[in-house]
């Protein structure tokens, strides 16, 4: 319908905004991986700040977990104005045994857990106006740099978490890889993801639109992003970087020439947030609603 003058229907973004600001947004991410792979770094890099916990406590022996124990530490970030409270969800122990079997099982309790939790909440009678959102929308799995192909376990793990969580893969500690090999390995992880069908985000079938597809197919021939993480900052050409200090030079980590973490960061932070949250609701939350509901 043509309008005849001008009505203000474009405030209503405005006024979106301003409510948006007041409430803050809710963000929770998970990293699993091998111990030593540098997820609490990557983490730490990524919202620059020290939100993760550290691996281990150098007063302290450091010992392997017998089971996975999944720790969370919630943080309030604010940047211009904009609050968003952060929950990361660590994995110490995941792989780290002899014996593999059934380690990915606390994890997919834990996430189920949050779904339980939500949905108990959503069906009181009277609910809060606000539900607290404790589900995870994010789950980065650090892949070791082998070299070769994805391990038995990884493939597993990746297979059935991405069933109830978005899985976002990265290639952890790459500057271990010359250019070359990062891009073979790279090749053979897609294979091996295209080969067992597993759907790690952003995945096809939730594409709404030509422009999303066109998008997140170029995300998806990234896809597992090569990262290097680091927590402190050097000077290069008089300016200050993030970056790790080698004898050749300084891999900076926020450029594209180096690594891939700024792809990662955009995937997760400046582009695809919201739709983190969007698909985690609508699909992974919704079909264990489904289920829950069946059941009982």
């Amino acid at each position: 319908c043509q309008l005849f003058g001008y009505v203000g229907i474009e405030a209503v973004l405005d006024q979106m905004k301003i409510k948006t600001m007041k409430t803050g947004f809710e963000f929770n991410i998970m990293v699993v991986g091998q111990s030593g792979l540098g997820k609490s770094t990557m983490v730490n890099t990524l919202f620059k700040s020290k939100v993760s916990r550290k691996s281990s406590q150098p007063e302290q022996e450091e010992r392997i977990p017998k089971t996975v124990q999944l720790q969370s530490i919630t943080h309030v970030i604010e940047e211009k104005g904009v609050k968003m409270k952060l929950t990361v969800t660590d994995t110490p122990g995941f792989g780290d045994q002899i014996n593999n079997e059934n380690c990915w099982d606390p994890i997919i309790k834990y996430i189920n857990e949050q779904y339980e939790r939500y949905l108990r909440e959503e069906i009181l009678i009277t609910r809060k106006r606000k539900i607290p959102d404790t589900r995870v929308h994010g789950c980065v799995y650090f892949v070791p740099p082998t070299g070769h192909w994805l391990r038995p376990l990884d493939l597993e793990f990746m297979r059935r978490l991405s069933k109830i969580v978005n899985v976002v893969p990265v290639i952890a500690k790459a500057d271990t890889l010359t250019l070359e090999e990062r891009a073979e390995f790279k090749q053979r992880i897609q294979e091996d993801l295209k080969t067992h069908a597993i759907s790690v985000y952003p995945q096809e079938d939730f594409d709404q639109d030509p422009e999303d597809r066109a998008l997140n197919d170029r995300i998806r021939e990234k896809i597992p992003f090569a990262v290097v993480g680091a927590d402190q900052e050097h000077q290069v050409n008089g300016k200050r970087v993030l970056g790790r200090k080698t004898k050749w030079g300084i891999i900076e980590v926020e450029n594209p020439a180096h690594c891939e973490f700024p792809l990662l960061r955009d995937l997760l932070i400046r582009s695809h947030l919201q739709d983190l949250k969007d698909i985690t609701h609508n699909v992974h939350y919704e079909s264990y609603r489904v289920r829950r509901l069946n059941e009982s």
